[in-house]
């Protein structure tokens, strides 16, 4: 889940270092920070090319031991990253409020501009004599335009749209890895986001568009799955 975020003016990210440091370690104590470099070249007729080099903290990342669940300190805002296995956001969101009660405090954000919930499945899907139905699986799945003499070997779909009830906007993508055995892994990345303004200590509405923007991702996840795809999850 991410929280975008307009930071003071003027606040100098990297001197969040210390204080991030003190309010997310007890219970993350892996520490990572992460950088960006970037190189501007400006080309001359004149005379020579000039290289401009800049870099800064990008965020900073604190992980549990296990490095199962990691908080982000970002330039953009805030972030909180649960990877497998995991069980059900409700068990998350208290974590998720005292983690941004914490923010608040070290990073004083101004205003909520954007709210994103991105869930990855990575579905293994039973290969029978080498190849697989995808519409057995998939609502929605790729089209090959001769599929008699053409044989599907991988696949990307992506599609962008914005829910027309609430304007949230979802982005949405299959795709294929090189087989495992007899499965092939497909990888679904479903993703929603509510790009509305809000006061960051109003954890009420940061909560209900957490909430509206679940459901969101929950109606896409059933109505992309088949009842044979999705009781691949209920019986692993």
């Amino acid at each position: 889940m991410d929280i975008e975020c307009d930071l003071p003016p003027g606040q100098q990210f990297a001197a969040l270092e210390v204080p991030a440091l003190e309010g997310f370690r007890d219970r993350y104590p892996k520490f990572l920070p992460l950088y960006t470099l970037e190189h501007q070249i400006e080309m001359k007729q004149d005379g020579p090319s000039t290289v401009a080099v800049r870099h800064g903290v990008q965020a900073f990342q604190f992980l549990q031991e296990d490095e199962k669940q990691l908080i982000q300190v970002r330039v953009q805002g805030f972030s909180f990253n649960r990877l497998s296995p995991y069980s059900s956001l409700d068990d998350y969101l208290p974590e998720i409020e005292r983690t941004w009660r914490l923010y608040l405090e070290l990073a004083s954000p101004v205003q909520v501009r954007l709210i994103r919930l991105r869930y990855i499945n990575r579905i293994l899907l039973p290969l029978t004599t080498g190849g697989v139905d995808l519409d057995y699986y998939f609502k929605v799945s790729p089209r090959l335009p001769d599929e008699d003499r053409l044989k599907l070997i991988s696949f990307l779909n992506q599609h962008a749209a914005v829910d027309v009830e609430t304007g949230n906007q979802v982005n949405i993508v299959l795709t294929a890895q090189a087989p495992e055995g007899q499965n092939l892994p497909v990888i679904f990345d479903n993703t929603v986001a509510a790009a509305e303004s809000g006061e960051p200590e109003n954890w009420s509405w940061i909560r209900g568009q957490i909430n509206a923007l679940r459901a969101l991702k929950n109606h896409i996840f059933k109505r992309t799955l088949t009842d044979t795809c999705l009781n691949l999850f209920r019986h692993p």
